[in-house]
């Protein structure tokens, strides 16, 4: 990204970005992954992004918060009168805590090993690859499911769901497909686990924004904030638009046609790879 101005190749950068963030923060493809991948297709320095990838999937998330502020706004305006309301909060909790605990303890391994742009792109090959073929699986096997309401889930389910999502720290493992699959595993039905997951996008994503944030604000300069608000309000917008519709589509259609995409991306990868692309 360039120190002073606004150059048009940023721009377009930042439209890009943004869309592939918002599409895919909340699908079960890894956002992560597909940011990593596109960076690097389109020959980004990795150092110079990083606070404008942050900021982007902070527009990601509060387009739930945008989607379901009622939902929201009830349960953080009961919560000390309303028992249901109370549950609920615990329960997002307790899934939001393993991989907070984790993510911290592990951050410096995650950004130099797991995200270093040449060496995720194998990792990533391979996690899609391997991912697709695990959703493929478990939409055949799941049980059938015992808990239907998002709001109800036992605490002790809420904290399983949890360490699922422990596994997204993995670049090319998507933190909402390791949710909605180990939900549906766990007995929870497909529509509910996913509602669940966007929940708890809200604690897992922002607080991990906000800290990233910090780490680079340095970064955040009136020279690149034209793009960055570029990218944030693009992000914002595309991923309203799949909240809004991914429920509905996975009820109607599962999560099979993201597996076949995964082991697709996977394959594509890897012949980009064989040819010389890193």
């Amino acid at each position: 990204m360039r120190e002073s101005g606004v150059h048009m190749g940023d721009l377009l950068n930042a439209v890009w970005l943004g869309i592939v963030e918002g599409l895919t923060e909340f699908l079960p493809v890894s956002s992560t992954a597909h940011l990593l991948v596109t960076e690097n297709l389109l020959g980004l320095n990795k150092g110079q992004w990083e606070a404008f990838t942050v900021v982007i999937q902070f527009g990601a998330v509060l387009s739930v918060v945008a989607v379901y502020w009622r939902k929201i706004w009830e349960v953080v305006t009961g919560m000390f009168t309303d028992a249901k309301a109370r549950h609920f909060a615990l329960a997002v909790i307790v899934a939001f805590l393993p991989s907070a605990v984790l993510g911290v303890a592990l951050i410096k391994v995650i950004n130099n090993v797991l995200l270093d742009p040449v060496r995720a792109m194998p990792v990533i090959a391979v996690t899609w690859i391997l991912g697709g073929i695990v959703i493929l699986i478990f939409e055949r096997i799941a049980p059938a499911p015992r808990y239907t309401d998002p709001d109800t889930l036992p605490l002790w389910k809420a904290f399983q769901i949890g360490l699922c999502q422990c596994v997204s720290l993995i670049p090319g493992v998507s933190r909402s497909g390791a949710t909605i699959l180990g939900g549906e595993l766990l007995g929870v039905e497909r529509k509910a686990a996913a509602a669940f997951t966007f929940y708890l996008a809200v604690p897992t994503m922002l607080g991990a924004s906000v800290f990233e944030l910090y780490k680079k604000h340095d970064a955040l300069t009136s020279a690149n904030m034209t793009t960055i608000a570029v990218g944030f309000v693009v992000s914002f917008i595309v991923a309203y638009v799949v909240v809004k519709t991914f429920i509905a589509f996975i009820g109607r259609y599962g999560l099979k046609p993201f597996g076949w995409y995964r082991v697709a991306a996977g394959l594509a990868l890897m012949a980009l790879m064989f040819t010389g692309y890193r």
